[in-house]
């Protein structure tokens, strides 16, 4: 059948690198050469290189001086083919394994051949290959449709037919070179088969900030990158001629049709999604407006009549080359669309609002915004500062943001959150103090003082620490960099997490290293009487011990974004029969969770204390913590009580989800356990179990908690409002 050449260019993709490799070596199409262009990759992805091209004899590996580009590196890995056909493929992509075949026994004698592509933010991904149910579908007419994503990946070309048009990449555009093969391979082939049971899958990076690939490039590199790609491609379809003859003319004539009407609606597309959005700072229209009329020059104008009369508005001074007038339509034009959008939901309505009048407005020096995990608390850090700035500092006014009305203490301004309320008090508030992130919409108003106190010390990897992003938002990264960048303080309670947040937050603003307010509750309210107090407070026996459950969330098991399924995997019927007589039990799952527990049966034994708002009332009132991957057995420690570990699934949340920063089974201070049986018994043996744990305990608590003294909230107070 012949030989294929796969051409992958590499820059700095080791982390992927060894997967999309393995992916090419497994198919069941053997006859391959995979030429690996490394276009000028740093050193440790260079060594990497040089590791897998000696797995197998196949691969050949090639090193440019310094980063050319996709298109560069592309060429030069035509030059070096020897296959029959080429294949360009990607480094941080994969395949599954029968690809290669399908597409080789479809193509038969057509110039090339298109697969499925299917996008994916993971390492793995499924594909149900049914080959032969599906008949090979044939485009002519519509052929310019299988390439809408601008994408030359998962094609099969004929290496004559290449050659025979001399087709190739640009390589003066680091984005969208793509476009340059593509088309000119179009207009020189009548059809293109496509069989979707040859699967390509594409990763786009959960990391657009780190190392970000091509189509997560910055907007102004995009925009201007797309422009000069079109004008270049305009001018190279009218300029060449592919005629020998006049039987020809007609049919060439109709292929640069094709290739106009494809290119032009491809650039009004682009205009509208892209070009636009990034002119919505009208300081990015003067460097770029007369490039874009350039462009506009050579559009087909008739194309205009079938898009809407704001683009035709907008077209008009470009085509008129008039900046000012382009300029002041397309104020108004911004104005519409934002507005239109407004008019959608109260929402959407409200935050137009505090984008457009709230937040240009002038702050109160002397007002304070509080919020606790997303308002569904009054707890954490932010209760502790309020509650000490009450009493140290009444001449402030304080606003809390709650999705319900709560007691709380003093006079506070309660506002619900995402209400008309909230958006002007967010606005008006010279210090906002939350312990996460506050929605990406919410630009800050100027001089605006932004209090994080985060929520713990890290156990599991964060943000930029974590390779694949599980979760529900596999944008995670790029939002949380965004939303991270207004923090003008980030509270820390020890020098190991002061390391991990600068490293995985990206962080390099002022650190504030003085413990955790939501701890000193731990040691100024840790008497017999104050306990007594709380438990007749919750309405939990005095005669009885508590154990306290506070389980994490897992990433991969959601309803929706911020909504988590948790399955109960402790047998509380066998706690019951076992620990009963001497103990309850009280469970606290995290405010990500969204299942409701039915636990109506073990009443008098198990108690779901999930909606109480502050955890650490909790800790004081219990005598032992059984936790998971949960950061709350670092602020526990501070009580120096025992702590169990119930960890059924260790290996998949340690190597698959998210991974440790510390020796999980080697330094936490306690017993690991995996069953209902070994809870059990480990209760049942506390007081050996602590005795075995105590070296561990106080070397824990040297560690993690010496910042810790009942003072935090009132040095973090006079750090932040002087």
């Amino acid at each position: 059948m012949g030989k294929v050449s796969i051409i992958m260019p590499v820059y700095n993709t080791a982390e992927f690198i060894d997967k999309s490799v393995q992916s090419l070596i497994r198919q069941t199409y053997t006859d391959l050469e995979i030429i690996l262009i490394n276009d000028g990759s740093n050193e440790s992805c260079t060594r990497k290189l040089t590791e897998i091209a000696a797995m197998d004899n196949r691969i050949k590996l090639y090193h440019l001086q310094g980063n050319k580009g996709t298109g560069a590196a592309r060429n030069v890995g035509m030059d070096r083919a020897t296959g029959d056909f080429i294949y360009f493929f990607d480094s941080d992509d994969y395949l599954p394994e029968k690809t290669i075949e399908i597409l080789m026994r479809h193509i038969k004698h057509h110039d090339l051949i298109r697969g499925k592509m299917k996008t994916t933010y993971f390492g793995s991904g499924m594909a149900i290959i049914l080959d032969g149910l599906f008949k090979v579908k044939m485009h002519t007419e519509e052929k310019y449709h299988l390439f809408k994503n601008e994408s030359v990946l998962n094609c099969l070309f004929r290496t004559e037919f290449v050659q025979r048009h001399q087709l190739r990449f640009m390589e003066d555009a680091r984005i969208y070179s793509d476009l340059s093969f593509i088309v000119m391979a179009l207009m020189n082939t009548q059809q293109v088969p496509y069989v979707k049971e040859a699967v390509y899958f594409k990763r786009k990076r959960n990391d657009a900030i780190s190392n970000p690939s091509l189509d997560q490039s910055a907007a102004a590199e995009k925009v201007e990158n797309y422009i000069h790609v079109y004008t270049h491609l305009k001018k190279q379809v009218a300029d060449d001629v592919y005629a020998t003859d006049e039987a020809d003319q007609e049919w060439v004539m109709s292929e640069k049709a094709q290739a106009n009407h494809f290119l032009d609606r491809h650039f009004l597309n682009f205009y509208r999604k892209t070009i636009v959005t990034y002119f919505k700072d009208e300081a990015n229209v003067e460097p770029l407006f007369e490039r874009l009329s350039d462009a506009f020059q050579l559009l087909d104008r008739d194309i205009l009549q079938d898009y809407s009369w704001i683009l035709k508005n907008e077209a008009k001074p470009l085509l008129m080359r008039n900046k000012s007038k382009y300029v002041s339509v397309n104020r108004r034009h911004k104005e519409m669309r934002q507005f239109k959008q407004a008019l959608k939901t109260k929402k959407k309505f409200y935050i137009y609002l505090y984008q457009r009048f709230f937040v240009k407005r002038k702050t109160n020096e002397k007002l304070v915004f509080f919020e606790s995990f997303l308002g569904k608390n009054y707890s954490d850090s932010p209760k502790y500062i309020y509650e000490y700035m009450l009493k140290k500092h009444p001449d402030y006014t304080f606003v809390w943001s709650f999705n319900e009305k709560k007691q709380i203490l003093g006079n506070a301004k309660q506002v619900i959150r995402f209400s008309l309320r909230y958006f002007y008090y967010l606005a008006k508030a010279k210090y906002w103090v939350s312990n996460s992130r506050l929605p990406r919409y919410l630009n800050k108003p100027d001089g605006n003082i932004f209090l994080q106190t985060w929520h713990g010390t890290p156990l599991k990897h964060l943000v930029f620490d974590m390779d694949d992003v599980h979760s529900a938002d596999p944008k995670y990264k790029a939002h949380f960099y965004e939303q991270s960048r207004r923090w003008d303080y980030l509270s820390s309670p020890n020098r190991y997490s002061s390391d991990i947040f600068r490293r995985a937050f990206k962080y390099d603003g002022d650190m504030l290293e003085f413990g955790y307010p939501r701890n000193d509750i731990l040691y100024q309210k840790n008497t017999t009487e104050d306990i007594q107090q709380l438990k007749e407070k919750m309405g939990l026996p005095h005669d009885k011990k508590v154990i306290l459950y506070a389980p994490t969330w897992r990433d991969d098991e959601f309803y929706s974004r911020g909504k988590y399924k948790f399955t109960l995997q402790m047998d509380l019927h066998r706690m019951q029969e076992e620990l009963g007589r001497d103990y309850i039990i009280v469970l606290r799952m995290h405010y990500f969770i969204a299942s409701v527990l039915d636990i109506s049966e073990f009443e008098g034994f198990a108690y779901d204390f999930s909606s109480y708002d502050d955890i650490a009332e909790l800790y004081l009132v219990s005598d032992m913590l059984i936790t998971d991957y949960s950061s709350v057995f670092f602020d526990y420690a501070n009580l120096k009580r025992p702590i169990m570990f119930f960890m059924y699934d260790l290996e998949k949340y340690r190597d698959q989800l998210r991974g440790f920063y510390i020796d999980v089974e080697n330094e936490v201070p306690g017993p690991i356990v995996r069953t209902t049986e070994e809870i059990v018994a480990s209760v049942k043996n506390l007081p050996e179990i602590a005795q075995a744990y105590q070296e561990k305990y106080d070397t824990f608590y040297e560690r993690f908690c010496k910042w810790d003294d009942g003072n935090a909230a009132a040095k973090t107070v006079e750090a932040v409002f002087k």
